[in-house]
């Protein structure tokens, strides 16, 4: 099941994203936990954690997805 991640911006970051949906405690985690592990955006292995996301992209971690709206 995906589960939609509403934004009010343009676009979040990676390293936000993983925050604001709980996936790690504290944003500087981000580029270790990239690396560690296997984050798919739109299909394509992602490490970058600035990576933009915006609406329609989805975002594969931890055997969830998620849609950006």
């Amino acid at each position: 099941m995906v589960k939609d991640v509403i934004i009010q911006s343009e676009y979040i970051k990676l390293g936000q994203f993983l925050k604001y949906n709980a996936i790690i405690d504290n944003g500087s985690y981000a580029k270790i936990f990239l690396l560690e592990n296997n984050v798919l955006v739109n299909g394509e292995k992602e490490e970058r954690r600035g990576r933009k996301l915006y609406r329609g992209d989805i975002i594969r971690v931890l055997d969830e997805e998620f849609l950006i709206k």
